[in-house]
C-alpha cells in the first residue's frame, strides 16, 4: 500500500507570510521544498471535526484522539489520485476499543469511535497520553480501489505508541519512505462556544536518487551478540527538514490565525517552498437507504427475524453520522434464492 504522491516537478506558486484561502479550514494544503528534496501536505479541520465529535458526544479524550485519527487519515488519504477510500482503522484492548475514520476521495470524511464511558471516565481529568487510552492491538491503514483495482493493507502493532508515532513506524517498516508526522487537536472557545479543530503536517524525503532516501535497517532479532550493523548515513537534506518540522508546536497547527501558508513559510523560507492547489475536506456519510437493505439483505433469514424488533420493524442506526433507518421486514426478502439459514 502506498499513500504518497510521486516525486515530481513543482507547478505551485511560492508559499507567503499572508493569510489568503490556504488559511481555510476544513482543508489539506499540498506543498514542495525542492531544495530539500522534500513532499508534503498541510490539513487544517474545523467545522467538519467538530461536527463529527459533537454528534456523539464523545468525552473529551475520546474526542481528542478521534481528531488525531480523522487529521492522520485526511494527510494520507488525500494523496489518492483515484476515485477510491483509504480507511484507518485501530482495534485494542484499552478503554477506546476501535476507532474508524475513512476518508473517500476525493473529499469526503467520517469517523467514529468505540468506548468504555466508565473506563475512560476512570483515567481523571487532565491530558492523556494514547496508550492509556488504546492500550495495546493493532493499527491498520487500507487503500481500496473499488471494483475496477485491488485493496491494499498495511498493520502495525500498537504498543503504548502515539498516532503519530505508530505512523512513522508504518512509512519505516511497510514503505521504506522518510517521513516525519505531526498532530495536534485544540478546543476553540469563541463567542462563549468551544469547537474542537485539529491540524496536521506530513513531510517526505522523496529524492531523485533512492539511494539518499535509504534508511537504517531494522534490528536484526536473531544477530550474534556483538554483531555490528552498519546503518546508512542520513542525508543532509532529510535532516535538515527532520531537524524544521521538529519546531512546529501543537498551537501552531490549529490556530486559525496561522494560515498553512503562512506556517510552511515559517519552516521553509529560507529554501524556498511552494504550495499547490488546496483541496476542500467535508464531512458526509456514505450510508443510504440502499446501502442497509442490502447489508440486512446479507444476513441469513434466521438473523433477519432476530433483528426485528416489537413494532415489527427493523432500526438500524449508522455508527456514522447516528441517522437512523427504519426498514420494512418485507423490503429485505431476498429475490433470488435465499442463503442457507
Amino acid at each position: 500500500m502506498t499513500a504518497t504522491e510521486p516525486h515530481r516537478p513543482a507547478e505551485g506558486h511560492p508559499a507567503h507570510a499572508g493569510n489568503g484561502h490556504e488559511g481555510l479550514d476544513d482543508a489539506v494544503l499540498p506543498f514542495a521544498v525542492e531544495a530539500l528534496d522534500v513532499r508534503g501536505r498541510v490539513v487544517r479541520l474545523g467545522p467538519a471535526l467538530d461536527t463529527i465529535l459533537r454528534r456523539h458526544g464523545y468525552p473529551e479524550p475520546v474526542a481528542r484522539l478521534l481528531g488525531e485519527a480523522t487529521a492522520l487519515t485526511v494527510l494520507l488519504g488525500s494523496s489518492l489520485k483515484f476515485e477510491g477510500r483509504f480507511q484507518l482503522q485501530t482495534k485494542t484492548d484499552g478503554p477506546v476499543s476501535m476507532i474508524v475514520v475513512d476518508f473517500e476521495a476525493p473529499d469526503r470524511i467520517r469517523a467514529t469511535a468505540r468506548f468504555e464511558t466508565e473506563a475512560v471516565s476512570a483515567l481523571g481529568a487532565g491530558p492523556l497520553a494514547t496508550s492509556a487510552l488504546t492500550g495495546a492491538g493493532h493499527l491498520a491503514m487500507t487503500i481500496d480501489q473499488g471494483p475496477q483495482g485491488g485493496r491494499y493493507q498495511g498493520v502495525v502493532a500498537l504498543q503504548g505508541q502515539s498516532l503519530e508515532e505508530a505512523a512513522h513506524q508504518y512509512f519505516r517498516q511497510s514503505e521504506q519512505i522518510p517521513t516525519e508526522v505531526r498532530l495536534a487537536v485544540a478546543l476553540e472557545v469563541a463567542g462563549g462556544e468551544a469547537r474542537y479543530r485539529a491540524g496536521g503536517l506530513l513531510v517526505q524525503f522523496l529524492p531523485q536518487s533512492t539511494d539518499r532516501a535509504r534508511l537504517a535497517d531494522l534490528p536484526p532479532g536473531d544477530a550474534p551478540e556483538g554483531h555490528r550493523v552498519d546503518e546508512p548515513r542520513e542525508d543532509d537534506a532529510w535532516t535538515e527538514a527532520r531537524s524544521l518540522v521538529g519546531t512546529v508546536e501543537d498551537h501552531e497547527l490549529v490556530d486559525p490565525a496561522v494560515s498553512s501558508a503562512r506556517l510552511l513559510y515559517r519552516l521553509f523560507h529560507e529554501r524556498g517552498v511552494r504550495v499547490f492547489e488546496s483541496q476542500s475536506v467535508v464531512e458526509q456519510c456514505r450510508c443510504s437507504q440502499e446501502r442497509v437493505l442490502g447489508m440486512i439483505r446479507s444476513f441469513t433469514a434466521e438473523e433477519r427475524r432476530d433483528m426485528v424488533g416489537e413494532d415489527g420493524r427493523i432500526g438500524i442506526t449508522c455508527e456514522f453520522c447516528s441517522r437512523r433507518y427504519d426498514v420494512d421486514p418485507a423490503e429485505v426478502e431476498p429475490t433470488g434464492q435465499e442463503r442457507p439459514s
